[in-house]
C-alpha cells in the first residue's frame, strides 16, 4: 500500500515539514493536522501533497496524529493571545534588569503548551548575559518548558515583517521566502547594481535576498558577451566596450569616431581573436624535422608505405 504523504507549515511563511497521513486519505490542501514533533505536539497547515512518497530513503515519515478539530483551532487561538502576553512579559523584565542592546523579537508556544520559547536578537559582536532574564521567565512560567534562542537580523525581519527596501509591502522573506540563500557582494557585480549601501541593503542590515533571484541569468549571458573595456570590431568599425546589457545580449561600443553605438552580441567579435586568425593566416606552413610538409595533405590520407620496398631491393 502507497504511503499517503503530506507537507505541513507550522508558521506563515515557514519550513515544510512531511507527514504520513495513510490513515488520514481525506486530508487535502488547505485543511489543518496535529502532528508529534521533536518539540512536541504542532499544529499546522497542509501546503502540498507529496506525489511519490517512495523518495524518501532516510528513514520513516512520521505519522499524523489527528485532523484539527473545531476545539484544535480555538486552542490555537487562545496560544496566540498568551504568546504576545508573554512577550510583552519578557520584553518588560529586560527593561526591568537594564538588559541593553537585546530585542525580544517573539514568543512561541508548542501546542500542548510544554514549551515556550523566547526568540531574541542582539547587536552584532555584542554578548549579553541573559541568566536574570531566564529564570525570570521560568518563575513566571512553571508549567512550559521556557528557552531564549537567539536568531539572526533576517530572521528578525521575517518575524516583524513590514515594507521592503523596494516598496512592497511586504519583504520578500516575510512574503514567500521559507530559506536564506548565501548571498555575496559578487551577485550584486554581475548584475551591473551600485555598490551603494542603499541599493543593496536589505531593512535587516544585510544584502537583500533578491540579489539572488536573477544571478545565474546574468551569469549566462555574460557568457557570450565581451568583457567591459575590451576592444572588438563592429560593422561600423573598431571600438572600446564601454558597458554591457546581459539580459538584452547586446553592447555599448565607444567607436573610433567618438559616438557610441549599441550592438548584439552577434555582431561583435573580440579583435584579438581576429588579429591572431589574420596573423595565423599569413604564417608559412611549418616544417617537420624530416623536411616533409602538412600543406595540402587531405585529413585521413596516409603517407605511402616505402619502407619494405626499400628493403627488398636491398635484398
Amino acid at each position: 500500500m502507497q504511503s499517503y504523504v503530506v507537507g505541513l507549515r507550522f508558521q506563515k511563511v515557514g519550513k515544510i515539514y512531511h507527514f504520513d497521513a495513510s490513515k488520514f486519505p481525506d486530508l487535502q490542501i488547505g485543511d489543518f493536522a496535529v502532528v508529534e514533533t521533536s518539540r512536541g505536539k504542532q499544529l499546522g497547515k497542509v501546503v502540498l501533497v507529496v506525489e511519490d512518497p517512495s523518495q524518501k530513503k532516510n528513514g520513516r515519515w512520521k505519522p499524523v496524529h489527528h485532523i484539527a478539530t473545531a476545539r484544535d483551532l480555538v486552542i490555537k487561538q487562545i496560544l496566540e493571545k498568551k504568546e504576545a502576553e508573554a512577550l510583552i512579559n519578557c520584553r518588560s523584565k529586560a527593561a526591568e534588569f537594564s538588559i541593553e542592546g537585546i530585542k525580544i523579537v517573539s514568543a512561541e508556544y508548542t501546542f500542548d503548551g510544554s514549551r515556550l520559547s523566547f526568540l531574541y536578537s542582539t547587536e552584532e559582536n555584542t554578548k549579553i548575559n541573559i541568566t536574570k532574564l531566564r529564570s525570570s521567565m521560568k518563575r513566571s512560567y512553571p508549567r512550559s518548558r521556557v528557552e531564549m534562542r537567539q536568531v539572526g537580523p533576517r530572521d528578525v525581519a521575517k518575524i516583524l515583517g513590514g515594507m521592503g527596501a523596494c516598496g512592497l509591502e511586504n519583504r520578500c522573506c516575510a512574503l514567500f521566502l521559507t530559506e536564506f540563500s548565501p548571498i555575496s557582494i559578487k551577485m550584486a557585480k554581475a548584475q551591473g547594481i551600485s555598490l551603494s549601501p542603499s541599493e543593496i541593503t536589505g531593512m535587516c542590515g544585510r544584502l537583500r535576498c533578491c540579489l539572488i533571484y536573477e544571478y545565474n541569468q546574468y551569469l549566462e549571458a555574460r557568457k557570450h558577451l565581451p568583457k567591459y573595456k575590451k576592444r572588438v570590431v563592429t560593422p561600423l568599425g573598431e571600438g572600446i566596450v564601454k558597458d554591457v546589457f546581459p539580459l538584452r545580449e547586446s553592447v555599448l561600443v565607444l567607436l573610433e569616431n567618438g559616438k557610441y553605438q549599441e550592438f548584439p552580441h552577434v555582431q561583435v567579435e573580440p579583435w584579438k581573436e581576429l588579429q591572431s586568425l589574420k596573423k595565423a593566416a599569413q604564417e608559412p606552413c611549418a616544417k617537420h624535422q624530416e623536411g616533409g610538409s602538412d600543406c595540402g595533405r587531405q585529413t585521413g590520407q596516409r603517407k605511402p608505405n616505402t619502407g619494405s620496398k626499400n628493403r627488398r631491393k636491398k635484398r
